[in-house]
């Protein structure tokens, strides 16, 4: 399982996934820079999500909040005093490392004598302003529901939602983990998909059943096998101070089980906090007048970590008679291009000409790659290991009766096909 992590970030390397951040001066811990086809699967993800946890609902709207707040946000939500993580450091080298992962008092790098344990803030500092005063002193966001909480009334006022209804929203999160690692899975840097689902109490706990069963079945439809998820429920004595109730969708990673999705019913604890700090009404009135802070169910997932899942259940080896044929089978509707068009010879102008023309009539409906490099064999391959579902060819038959070879990525199987029946043929695929 240790291998395929490895082939994983080497894959990611290799073919323009992900790199690590500022590589050319040694790179920094906990931070990655997704490259072209990164920066394409990624946004598929995040618009998958956004699509079928927005766009397909009439119960859900969006925000994009700021990444920085006012200080007092991080007051009103507890963050300023148990956003923390238990920490020793060595006398000797200086390395932090969480006390709860120590095995002893000993230094894990070198041996040497640690520290007592210091609760460390996990919130990175930043100042507002042009004097670093204390005054000053604010947060980059360590997740992105308060910035939902915080514009609650506004979300009312304009859109005048009817209870139950959620809040969406995908932006940036920064924590500074003191131990982070396994490739994308723990980062300081990284991007959230939340829901803030409110509800009327006494509902809460339907709700939470609803999105625990709709959250695990979103996994399964995107290609994650199901003997790979599993639910985690947190003791009551592990809760963060804001839950009634947290469970864990977990994903076998090669490393182990771990979180891949945390479902939290925050109960009305924010907004009454941010009522309380702020001086403000938060309350929502119902259709007979009634005010009442609403609970809130919160689906809540790392987009890196999602993107991880993904390349781990989609990668897979098959031998053949050229040696070993990398496949990212990931789902069609995910992967960074849809299409791959390419001549048969790349020294025939007029293959080529026919082609280009091919290519320019699918581009603007769908994500499509151009590849003449290296011979028709080759170019399967290439686009097999990054995931492309189907490659077009464009061959000498093509001039004479305007048909083209499409090959399945999957299968390998190739039929002929009219050229003015691709983009009707591909989105009828892509619904699938």
């Amino acid at each position: 399982m240790a291998d395929l992590m490895n082939k994983i970030v080497s894959l990611s390397k290799r073919r323009g996934f992900i790199f690590p951040s500022s590589e050319i001066y040694g790179g920094i811990g906990g931070f990655w820079d997704f490259g072209p086809l990164g920066v394409e699967l990624k946004n598929n993800l995040k618009n998958w999500w956004w699509k079928t946890m927005v766009e397909e609902r009439d119960d859900v709207y969006g925000l994009d909040s700021t990444i920085i707040h006012n200080p007092k946000v991080w007051e009103a939500s507890g963050h300023t005093l148990s956003f923390t993580d238990p920490l020793r450091e060595c006398r000797a080298c200086h390395q932090r490392f969480r006390a709860d992962q120590l095995k002893d008092s000993k230094c894990p790098e070198c041996g040497g004598k640690l520290t007592d344990i210091k609760q460390f803030n996990l919130m990175f500092e930043t100042y507002v302003g042009a004097a670093k005063e204390t005054a000053n002193k604010a947060y980059l966001r360590p997740e992105t529901c308060q910035g939902i909480f915080i514009n609650f009334t506004n979300i009312l006022d304009t859109v005048q939602p009817k209870i139950p209804f959620g809040i969406a929203q995908i932006g940036k999160g920064f924590r500074n983990e003191v131990t982070f690692g396994n490739f994308i899975f723990r980062d300081r840097e990284f991007e959230m998909m939340e829901l803030e689902y409110f509800v009327k109490p006494g509902d809460d706990e339907k709700w939470f059943d609803y999105w625990l069963k709709e959250r695990k079945k979103w996994f399964i439809d995107l290609g994650v096998e199901a003997k790979k998820l599993r639910y985690f429920e947190h003791p009551k004595k592990a809760l963060a101070h804001y839950s009634k109730r947290t469970v864990d969708i977990e994903y076998k990673f090669p490393f182990g089980w771990a979180e891949l999705e945390g479902i939290a019913n925050r109960t009305d604890f924010d907004l009454k906090n941010h009522a309380k700090l702020s001086g403000k009404d938060l309350q929502y009135q119902d259709e007979k007048g009634k005010k009442f802070y609403p609970y809130v169910v919160e689906p809540s997932l790392g987009v890196e970590r999602t993107v991880l899942v993904l390349l781990l259940e989609a990668y897979r080896e098959e031998k053949d008679k050229e040696g070993v044929r990398v496949i990212l089978s990931l789902d069609p509707r995910l992967s960074p291009y849809k299409i791959a068009v390419f001549p048969l010879l790349a020294n025939k102008p007029d293959l080529v000409k026919k082609a280009r023309l091919v290519f320019d009539k699918l581009r603007p409906t769908l994500r499509v790659a151009w590849d003449d490099i290296g011979n028709i064999g080759k170019r399967y391959r290439r686009q097999d290991e990054i995931g492309t579902p189907w490659c077009v060819t464009i061959d000498h038959q093509t001039l004479k009766d305007k048909t083209v070879t499409v090959r399945d990525r999957d299968s390998m199987k190739q039929k002929r096909v009219k050229i003015d029946k691709l983009i009707e043929l591909f989105q009828d695929r892509l619904k699938k």
